[in-house]
């Protein structure tokens, strides 16, 4: 990258830190019950009524957190999964891996009546071994001898496959009591339902493992993205490569639904987004779409908290409305 191109990078990086902070201020300060800046400052400060700092501490700043966390996991997610899989239409929830994990978080909270939040720390794991195995499940349809992942089936067998679990997991909750029933129903419509601190203390190692194995690999996804006969041609060992970066991606995306519920199209749209500004390197457009997904989690979380007096529009339908349109868009593009 020469030094006008850094440059506009720094540029971007800058202008999309200040947008966050911004976004953040207003997520905190906006609500049933509002926050103005100067007694937000003071009650970071600890000179906040008791009112005040239980809104802060204990509503409106781990609910942000839990949403930058997920947003920036679904983003490195949607990041990967269009490399490897060649694929721009690509993402977790599109793909199926969203109800995956939906689904082995649904059997888990149906098999135990204790209250889910004991289990804070288990839920990742839980939501990355079904993930795991709905996203080798697509892949293996998905995958023809002869061309390898298919892109365009990639999509529709994913679609497929998010539908059908979707359809079990309402299934399961058939005939089950109304607090569970209300849990998934929850759940399958992107309510942030794990917005408390033992949360982000759950998802927080996922992020950055996943996070510090991606940029150590992201020339590998450079050279992926070139194409497999000149990633082989430079010594890339393709098949393992893409199957760790896979398990990362489901790693990433089992562990952000798992606290926000099923969260689709930022991982579709921050990587785009994040390409269109500054290009397609991973080392400098993957910063730029962390910042994307972050924001438009926390924006949409927002925009469903102020939108209805008393009431919350999950944030996972506020993502829908603004990603359908967008993946209609890619979809037209892409033929």
């Amino acid at each position: 990258m020469n030094h006008s191109e850094t440059k506009r990078f720094q540029k971007w990086f800058i202008f999309f830190i200040i947008l966050s902070i911004l976004i953040w201020i207003g997520a905190i300060s906006l609500g049933s019950s509002s926050l103005s800046i100067d007694r937000l400052i003071s009650t970071l400060m600890g000179r906040g009524t008791f009112k005040e700092e239980f809104i802060l501490f204990s509503v409106r700043l781990p609910r942000m957190l839990v949403l930058c966390l997920a947003g920036a996991a679904l983003a490195t997610a949607g990041a990967i999964l269009q490399t490897i899989s060649k694929n721009d239409l690509a993402d977790p929830g599109i793909i199926g891996i969203n109800a995956g994990a939906g689904l082995g978080i649904t059997i888990f909270y149906l098999i135990d009546e204790s209250d889910i939040q004991h289990y804070a720390y288990v839920l990742p794991v839980v939501g990355f071994i079904s993930a795991l195995l709905t996203a080798v499940c697509v892949y293996i349809f998905s995958y023809s001898k002869h061309s390898g992942i298919q892109p365009v089936k990639l999509v529709l067998v994913g679609v497929g496959f998010a539908s059908a679990l979707s359809g079990l997991m309402m299934i399961l909750i058939s005939s089950s009591e109304r607090q569970e029933v209300e849990f998934v129903a929850q759940w399958l419509a992107g309510s942030i339902w794990g917005a408390d601190w033992p949360f982000i203390v759950a998802l927080l190692p996922w992020l950055v493992i996943g996070l510090v194995i991606v940029f150590i690999k992201h020339k590998t996804l450079d050279i992926i993205s070139m194409g497999e006969d000149r990633a082989r041609g430079l010594g890339v060992l393709i098949s393992r490569e893409r199957l760790l970066l896979m398990l990362v991606a489901v790693a990433l995306a089992a562990a952000a639904v798992s606290v926000t519920g099923g969260i689709s199209f930022v991982g579709l749209m921050a990587p785009h987004i994040a390409r269109q500004i500054i290009g397609p390197v991973h080392k400098w457009y993957l910063p730029i779409a962390i910042l994307v997904g972050s924001s438009l989690l926390v924006l949409a979380d927002t925009i469903g908290r102020i939108i209805v007096d008393f009431s919350t529009i999950p944030a996972g339908i506020i993502v829908a409305l603004i990603g359908s349109p967008y993946f209609i868009y890619l979809l037209i593009k892409s033929h």
